[in-house]
C-alpha cells in the first residue's frame, strides 16, 4: 500500500499526516449509492456492506428532520481491531495511514467486530474470514477516488488529507448523533452535520433490540475452563481437571472460521488479550498434567481467567466492559470447582453468581432456578448440584453473549436496507 505513485490530491501525505474520510451529512440524500459502489467494487454478498447508510433523526411533527449517515472504515488513529487481532492480520500503514485487514492471515475469531466501536469489521461465514473497508487503496494508487466517493451523486463522500497530532485535539469532528464517542480508537472521519439542527437527533432504531448470538461453543470452553481452574484451586483430582481442559480445548477451535489455522492465535500476545488467553490456556493445560504442580497449575488457572474475561472489557461492548465481566467469570470458578471438596466456597461461588446476574438484570428464571437447585442439594448430593450448577453457568454464560449491547450506530445498520 505505500507504494503510491499518483497523488489522490495536491500532494501525498507527508510524515504524521494520512488519509480520511469526510463525510458530508447535509448533502447525503439517502440513495445508497456507495453501498453498491463498495459491494462491486469488492464483490461482496449482498448481505455484507463495508460501507452502510442508516438514518438519523429528530423533531416532534409537523418540525421534523431526518438525515442519513454514512459510515465506512474510520481508518482510526489508534485502531482497537489492530491491537485487538490475535493474529496480526490488520495494519496501518506508514504513509497512507489506512488500516488494512490479510484475509490470508485472518482465522475468523470475529474478536475485531466485538472490538471496534463502529462496528466496520464484518464476518463473512461463507468464506470464513473478516473483512472491512480498505478506502480502495487500490484506486488511490492510481490517483482515483474510493469507489464510494466516485459513485455518491451528491458529493458527499471525500478524501482529506489531516495532521495527526492536530487531530488528537479536535479529534471530536468525527462523533455525530448515535456514534460512539471517539474517544474509543480516535477516529478520524470527519462529519459535516447541519448547523442547528431543530432538536436533538438520535438513531431511528434506538428503542429497539435484537438478541445477539449465544455462540455455544465460546460457551461452553468459557464454563468449562473455568471449571477446571476452580477444580484445580479446590484440590479436586488432577484427571478431573485435565479432562475438562482437553475438552474445552478440543472445542475452542470451532468458533473459528478457519479452525485449521488456529496455531496463529499465540501471535498479538504483545496487545491482543485472546492470544494471551490462549497461551494461558496452552500453560494451564501443561500444568494440570503435573500431579505436583497444583498450585502454580492454579495461579495459571485464574491468570487465564482473568484474561478471557479482559477478552469482553472493550468500550464497544457496554454491557460487557465491567467488573461485573470479572466478578461473573470469577464466580464460575469458585461456583463449579470446589463442590466436591469445598462446597462453602461453592456456596460463596453460586451466591455470588445469582447476585450479580439479578442485579445486571442479565439472567433468566430457568438459570436462577439452576442455581437455587444447586445450593439446595450441595451437602445431600453433591453429582446432582454439580449437574445444576453447571447448567446454571451455561445458560448464564450464554446469557451473557445473547445481551451484549453495541454503542455504535453503524453497527444496527449491517443488514441489506439499513434499520429495519
Amino acid at each position: 500500500m505505500s507504494t503510491l505513485t499518483l497523488p489522490l490530491l495536491d500532494r501525498l501525505p507527508r510524515e504524521g499526516e494520512q488519509y480520511r474520510f469526510h463525510f458530508d451529512m447535509t448533502k447525503c440524500i439517502g440513495c445508497k449509492c456507495c453501498v453498491v459502489a463498495c459491494n462491486e467494487h469488492n464483490s461482496n454478498p449482498a448481505d455484507i456492506n463495508w460501507r452502510r447508510v442508516g438514518e438519523i433523526e429528530g423533531g416532534i411533527f409537523p418540525a421534523t428532520q431526518r438525515l442519513h449517515l454514512s459510515m465506512g472504515c474510520n481508518h482510526c488513529v489508534e485502531p482497537t481491531c489492530l491491537t485487538g487481532c490475535p493474529v496480526e492480520a490488520y495494519t496501518k500503514d506508514a504513509l497512507t495511514g489506512i488500516v488494512d485487514h490479510s484475509a490470508d492471515l485472518c482465522i475468523g475469531c470475529q474478536y475485531c467486530t466485538w472490538n471496534c466501536s463502529y462496528g466496520v469489521p464484518q464476518y463473512d461465514a461463507s468464506r470464513g474470514v473478516v473483512g472491512k473497508c480498505d478506502m480502495c487503496h487500490s484506486r488511490i494508487n492510481e490517483g482515483e477516488n474510493p469507489a464510494c466517493a466516485n459513485a455518491c451523486p451528491e458529493g458527499a463522500i471525500a478524501i482529506e488529507i489531516i495532521d495527526i497530532n492536530n487531530w488528537r485535539k479536535h479529534h471530536l469532528e468525527a462523533d455525530a448523533p448515535g456514534m460512539p464517542s471517539a474517544d474509543h480508537s480516535l477516529s478520524t472521519t470527519r462529519i459535516t452535520q447541519p448547523p442547528a439542527p431543530l432538536l436533538e437527533l438520535h438513531r431511528v432504531d434506538l428503542e429497539r433490540a435484537e438478541v445477539e448470538p449465544s455462540h455455544w461453543s465460546l460457551v461452553i470452553v468459557l464454563v468449562l475452563m473455568q471449571a477446571a481452574a476452580g477444580a484445580v484451586l479446590a484440590g479436586v483430582s488432577h484427571w478431573i481437571a485435565l479432562g475438562l481442559t482437553t475438552v474445552a480445548l478440543s472445542i475452542a477451535p470451532l468458533h473459528l472460521g478457519r479452525p485449521l489455522f488456529a496455531y496463529r492465535a499465540w501471535r498479538g500476545w504483545r496487545t491482543s488479550w485472546l492470544s494471551r488467553e490462549v497461551i494461558a490456556f496452552t500453560l494451564f493445560a501443561v500444568a494440570v498434567s503435573l500431579p505436583d504442580f497444583r498450585y502454580g497449575a492454579a495461579i495459571v488457572g485464574l491468570i487465564a481467567t482473568y484474561c478471557s474475561a479482559r477478552i469482553y472489557m472493550v468500550p464497544a461492548r457496554p454491557s460487557w466492559n465491567s467488573t461485573f465481566t470479572l466478578l461473573d467469570f470469577f464466580g464460575t470458578v469458585f461456583a463449579l470447582g470446589p463442590i466436591f471438596t469445598m462446597p462453602w466456597l461453592a456456596v460463596f461461588g453460586l451466591t455470588s453468581q445469582l447476585v450479580v446476574g439479578i442485579h445486571r438484570r442479565r439472567t433468566s428464571i430457568l438459570r436462577i432456578g439452576c442455581s437455587l437447585f444447586a445450593l439446595a442439594t450441595l451437602f445431600i448430593s453433591p453429582w446432582l448440584s454439580v449437574v445444576f450448577a453447571a447448567a446454571g453457568e451455561l445458560l448464564g454464560r450464554a446469557r451473557f453473549f445473547e445481551t451484549s449491547t453495541k454503542c455504535s450506530v453503524a453497527s444496527t445498520f449491517l443488514k441489506p436496507g439499513g434499520h429495519r
